[in-house]
């Protein structure tokens, strides 16, 4: 016991300081693509036809990305003149689907709760995440939240095993064919009134699954949805950043 207690005063303490103050997000993420159409040739619709996801398009003079599909890929083929770069900025969640039509402005960030509702959720948010086809990625990211390094607990956000201990769902993944008929059941579990978070691309969009006939093409066709976290996964500041702002704490 005094070995652990030692090793706890060696490491000090460890929890982000987040939103006081600002994270330290590493160089190579890929977070909020920054548009520059002036660098784009006459005529060229090279993003529209190289974006493997169809996240990227150009009409004219204009170039728009929809984050909901956008993958954030490592290497991305969109545009070989420059026009499409990726900064680290990683406040991406919105509250409407149209808002994550990127077209050179800044996304319409998460506003918080109407009035009654965040006064029956500020102070402490019950979540079930469920994973409705997902490859294990948003939700690993998700399950990082609980460290102590992001510590979702101190903001009286908590994520619980029972639907009917909750207040909303968290959802990733695709909502698969096999997942679709557990998710709905889980959703009516949940007592109202209560929240819906689409989480990644996946269940945003329906990822690299859009137009399959085994997945939804998008959360929102099955349900109503009140947060929309983008990202292949999502960071988990980007996650963090989301709730608090639906909670008005940020």
């Amino acid at each position: 016991m005094l070995r652990i207690i030692a090793e706890r005063f060696r490491q000090g303490y460890r929890t982000s300081g987040f939103p006081a103050t600002e994270p330290v997000i590493p160089e190579r993420f890929r977070g909020l693509p920054k548009l520059k159409p002036e660098k784009c040739p006459p005529g060229c619709i090279g993003c529209s036809e190289n974006c493997p996801f169809g996240a990227v398009s150009r009409k004219g003079d204009n170039i728009t990305v929809d984050l909901g599909r956008c993958l954030f890929c490592a290497d991305c083929p969109a545009c070989p003149h420059g026009a499409l770069t990726f900064s680290n900025d990683y406040r991406l969640a919105v509250n409407r689907r149209r808002d994550l039509l990127l077209d050179g402005r800044g996304p319409a960030l998460a506003a918080a709760l109407e009035k009654k509702m965040l006064s029956l959720f500020k102070r402490s948010l019950k979540l079930r995440q469920v994973s409705a086809g997902g490859c294990n990625g948003c939700e690993a990211d998700v399950n990082v939240l609980g460290t102590l390094v992001f510590d979702l607990g101190r903001f009286g956000i908590q994520f619980v095993a029972s639907p009917r201990h909750a207040d909303g769902i968290l959802v990733t993944g695709p909502v698969t064919r096999n997942m679709h008929a557990a998710l709905l059941a889980t959703y009516e579990a949940v007592p109202e009134p209560k929240l819906v978070i689409a989480a990644g691309a996946c269940a945003i969009n329906g990822g690299p699954f859009l137009d399959s006939p085994e997945a939804c093409n998008g959360l929102e066709t099955i349900l109503p949805v009140d947060l929309y976290i983008p990202g292949c996964p999502p960071h988990p500041y980007t996650t963090l950043d989301g709730l608090l702002r639906l909670l008005d704490k940020r």
